[in-house]
């Protein structure tokens, strides 16, 4: 840290200079870790952001939506807490640019407006709860401002909600005491079915999906679960069978949905998922409305391939009062309770209050969801290498088979610089980020990066190889390779047994150089789609037309052989994603062996 928390705390520069108290010489270092731009031989207006002012004036911290008392107590402990709700848009804009932090819950949006009219003032914003699709992630790390949220403390009452939708629907709780209430007594109607013996299939095997398989389990269910990233030893400890996307669908009797919503879930549920499940299921949703398509639910309830549904979460909340889902007779509905115990509340508000305090006093925070302020002239070098080590983390884990989990991963870094010269934490939290966010509720940046990484544990070991050459250009080259895992692209896998993808930056823009043992050259500005085909003519002009049939845009497409009329992989860069016809055509081209399309 710059300096003591007891006697010291961070300000924005654009504080006038008259209240300013220099203390001792700033480290070399900042509160995250990384290395201060020198304050000899700068201008004002190349000052760092963040200087040292003396404790005499508390900071002030703006608590917008209803925080628990404990939270509070905290807050004021170390600051001036302005506790002001129901704030217009206009007032909140008014209100911030003489506060530090800022404290929300999911009913205040934190706009780029917001953190314009701060004046640069505003440090730390802190989310009470997980969920942080209010808050302008990219306007906070533009503006110097850490977001903080409150991850954990809701899990035990989210896990809960679920257990309790779960025995609830299985027998009709809902359905029965309306009935009641109405003065009839139908006892035959409401004939459940027992939780024994039967299979629940626990989608995303995080915090609280572990938490709802400990739960299950005692009520004598076999559970099983899906996710890319759990430890199978903690799966095994709690007596959990790890399994592929496709197997968890086909044997539940019941599916417990936990995943975040990403664009890799957005209506992970829909037609073609439904029809993969057993006549008869049992769905119960308390992470997030999107994942499910609910129109097609809907359609699945009528058919009779989901028996029931039990369901917290909605894509627009509050649902509209027409909705044919709601309406369901099949359908228990409960207005996103998850949350909603004393306990949870109490704990989220000491969790982000904790968070915010620690981030005022510079300390790092494991919860923190957006990248920490980086020297500009560092970020500027790396920022073309940033995107390409995020871009290849996110083509390796898609080359990934579904049942697969990635455990080790390691990274190759080709460089001229010698190792003091080349800080590679940031590429890797961005490789990582690459590969856990899209399938994750996590947000990766420098502080976090390494500790979810472990949390999930992912190996990541790094190795440089020192190049003859210029050293002017931090990178020649990223190798990323996922060893023990199997690939849905076989073509991917190395001579060495591992899948591997090789990029680098060429003029500014980053290119995928290699898949497997083959060298392609392609642009990573779209997404991409990987062929593995017989070396023969004609083969990229078959490709396009299919392609050009859709009106998709091909922006680069390449081949990388091993020799003439032998084995070859074609790299094809699209501007859209070609529908699920126009791939299907693309695999039965009699040439083309096996291909896949990368989402980037």
């Amino acid at each position: 840290m710059a300096a003591s928390a007891s006697s010291t705390m961070l300000l924005s520069s654009k504080t006038s200079r008259a209240s300013l108290s220099w203390k001792n010489q700033l480290a070399s270092t900042s509160a995250f870790g990384v290395p201060r731009v020198s304050l000899r031989h700068r201008s004002h207006r190349q000052c760092p952001r963040f200087i040292v002012l003396s404790m005499d004036a508390k900071p002030t911290v703006l608590v917008a939506e209803k925080l628990g008392e404990a939270g509070l107590k905290l807050l004021k402990e170390f600051a001036n807490v302005d506790c002001s709700y129901n704030l217009s848009p206009e007032e909140l804009c008014t209100k911030i640019s003489l506060c530090d932090a800022l404290v929300v819950r999911s009913g205040t949006k934190v706009t780029r407006e917001i953190f314009e009219s701060s004046g640069g003032r505003l440090k730390v914003v802190g989310r009470a709860g997980v969920g942080i699709d209010n808050v302008d992630l990219a306007a906070a790390t533009e503006h110097g401002c850490l977001v903080v949220n409150a991850p954990t403390a809701n899990t035990v009452a989210a896990a809960e909600h679920g257990i309790a939708l779960l025995t609830a629907m299985a027998r009709n709780v809902a359905q029965a005491d309306a009935s009641v209430k109405s003065g009839k007594w139908l006892r035959n109607k409401y004939v459940g079915v027992s939780l024994v013996g039967k299979t629940l299939a626990v989608m995303g095997f995080g915090k609280v999906g572990s938490e709802v398989a400990r739960r299950a389990k005692g009520l004598g269910m076999h559970v099983i679960a899906h996710d890319p990233y759990a430890p199978a030893d903690r799966a095994r400890a709690i007596g959990v069978e790890l399994v592929s996307f496709d197997e968890a669908l086909a044997s539940a009797d019941f599916i417990s949905l936990h995943m975040p919503l990403t664009p890799a879930t957005k209506k992970v549920l829909n037609d073609e998922t439904f029809a993969k499940m057993k006549k008869g299921v049992r769905i119960v949703n308390v992470a997030r409305g999107g994942v499910i398509d609910e129109e097609a639910l809907v359609r699945a309830l009528d058919a009779g391939i989901v028996a029931q549904a039990a369901l917290d979460v909605f894509t627009e909340e509050p649902p509209p009062k027409d909705s044919k889902l709601i309406q369901h007779e099949n359908v228990t509905a409960t207005p996103h309770l998850g949350a909603s115990t004393t306990e949870a509340q109490e704990g989220v508000a000491i969790e982000v209050a904790e968070a915010v305090v620690g981030a005022l006093k510079g300390e790092l925070s494991a919860t923190a969801v957006n990248a920490p302020m980086v020297p500009a002239e560092v970020l500027s070098e790396l920022k073309p290498f940033v995107v390409l080590a995020e871009k290849l983390g996110r083509l390796a884990v898609q080359l990934v088979a579904g049942g697969s989990g990635v455990k080790s991963v390691k990274v190759t870094y080709g460089s001229a610089r010698a190792p003091d010269d080349l800080d590679t934490r940031l590429l890797r939290a961005m490789i990582t980020k690459g590969m856990i966010e899209p399938i994750s509720s996590v947000f990766i940046n420098l502080v976090n990066a390494d500790f979810t990484a472990k949390q999930r544990g992912l190996q990541i070991s790094e190795e440089r190889i020192l190049l003859d050459g210029s050293p002017e250009s931090p990178v020649e080259f990223i190798q990323v390779q996922i060893a023990n895992v199997e690939s849905k692209f076989a073509s991917a896998i190395s001579d060495s047994g591992e899948i591997r993808v090789v990029g680098r930056v060429k003029d500014g823009i980053p290119h995928l150089t290699k898949v497997g043992s083959f060298e392609v050259d392609v642009s990573l500005e779209g997404s991409i789609i990987l062929c593995s085909q017989v070396d023969q003519p004609g083969m990229i002009g078959k490709v396009g037309s299919v392609l050009g049939e859709e009106n998709v845009n091909v922006s680069f497409m390449s081949v990388g052989r091993i020799a003439p009329r032998k084995q070859a992989v074609m790299a094809i860069g699209v501007d859209e994603q070609p529908s699920k016809e126009s791939l299907k055509r693309i695999g039965e081209i009699p040439a083309i062996q096996e291909f896949v399309y990368l989402g980037l």
